[in-house]
């Protein structure tokens, strides 16, 4: 099997960012985690940031900018995101009311792709279930997005994609050559309600997962849980320890 980069979400840390993202970013890296996908910045700037990520020798694979923040200041991101030597500025949730709100959203990120493209980063969109939950003409909202922009990056939510009704692995494949980061992430159903879990303690097949991840040249595998039983240090500690054991010494 082939090695891919493990980073770890900051979303799943933002209390512990907001408190100390400095300290956190220290905590990451002695954990032995390779990367880090941000969830904003925790205020420090362009040239700080990337001299704090040189020192923990830490990549940045991506980082979730919302669309207000482009809307807002596209620029300003994109420079950002040299500086510290990112790769793919990756839109973490957009929401419509209807289909043509969809089609609108799907041509803001084409706008949007082409200006963070011809500056030299990639950018991609990450899903949620709700993608599946709805359509833009006969195709699910996921892949009216995908379909309708060939250049637009995947970066796929197996668990989300499971809870939508959709085999992740499927997905995967069909997707494979523009898919640079799967996050992986596992859940369980309560009362009908999302649980998300530490790696292998739900009902998403990873081991599957990730052998297709694989096979399908993805570059990184992103940890996230939305909400932690656990200290959040201590749930991403246990992931990453799941993956040691299921993924990287089999590489």
């Amino acid at each position: 099997m082939r090695k891919m980069g493990i980073g770890v979400q900051l979303y799943t840390l933002r209390n512990e960012t907001a408190a100390d993202f400095e300290g956190t970013l220290r905590k990451v890296a002695e954990l032995g985690y390779e990367g880090v996908e941000f969830a904003g910045y925790g205020g420090l700037s362009a040239e700080d940031m990337k001299a704090l990520l040189q020192e923990l020798n830490l990549k940045v694979p991506g980082s979730h900018v919302s669309l207000e923040r482009l809307r807002s200041d596209l620029q300003g991101e994109i420079d950002y995101m040299k500086t510290i030597g990112g790769e793919t500025i990756i839109v973490p949730w957009a929401k419509a009311e209807d289909e043509e709100g969809w089609k609108a959203i799907i041509a803001e990120l084409q706008s949007f792709g082409e200006e963070v493209r011809k500056q030299g980063l990639g950018f991609g969109y990450h899903n949620h279930a709700f993608e599946f939950e709805g359509k833009v003409g006969e195709a699910f909202i996921f892949d009216a997005i995908f379909e309708s922009q060939p250049e637009l990056l995947v970066e796929m939510d197996a668990c989300w994609v499971h809870r939508g009704g959709q085999d992740p692995v499927a997905y995967i494949r069909k997707y494979a050559g523009r898919l640079p980061l799967v996050h992986a992430k596992d859940y369980k159903v309560e009362d009908n309600n999302t649980v998300t879990l530490e790696l292998g303690q739900g009902i998403v097949a990873l081991d599957e997962v990730i052998a297709a991840a694989s096979e399908a040249g993805v570059q990184w595998l992103i940890v996230e849980q939305d909400n932690c039983q656990n200290p959040p240090l201590e749930s991403i500690a246990n992931s990453l320890n799941w993956l040691k054991e299921h993924y990287l010494q089999r590489v």
